[in-house]
């Protein structure tokens, strides 16, 4: 016969061994999914978004006509500290998107042949693995 003391302390060190693989199976797997919900650092980073132009005609403002229109294919220069690294063109509602490194840029209408109105510099920072949303407004200059 054997002692039932013996027994007890059997499942006590059994239950301790089980709770302490529990924990660390736990531990383990928080840590997975900590990891798999960061944005991988080669994700892809720039800007993107919607470029508008107000005013959009000469004179005031109508109440039935929008204050700004979309800046269809318009040709923006992206710059850095070291001169242009990129450009994008808007399409026939405004939208563009550019893949940047990260970094602090600056953007402007490229070509520009007059110096009536405003279409940029716009400044924005891009942060690694993710797409910078904007949305810049350009003074046409009519007034």
């Amino acid at each position: 016969m054997t002692c039932p003391c013996r027994s007890i302390s059997r499942w006590i060190n059994l239950c301790v061994r089980v709770r302490a693989f529990s924990i660390i199976l736990g531990l383990v797997f928080m840590d997975v999914c900590a990891c798999t919900g960061q944005t991988p650092s080669g994700g892809e980073s720039g800007i993107e978004g919607i470029i508008t132009i107000s005013p959009a005609r000469p004179g005031p403002i109508r109440a039935d006509e929008p204050a700004s229109v979309p800046l269809p294919n318009a040709t923006f220069g992206v710059e850095n500290n070291n001169g242009e690294v990129a450009s994008f063109t808007t399409d026939d509602q405004g939208r563009f998107r550019a893949s940047l490194a990260p970094g602090h840029y600056k953007v402007s209408l490229k070509g520009r042949k007059s110096s009536i109105g405003r279409f940029g510099p716009f400044e924005v920072d891009v942060v690694s693995g993710k797409m910078t949303n904007v949305q810049w407004e350009c003074d046409s200059g009519m007034r």
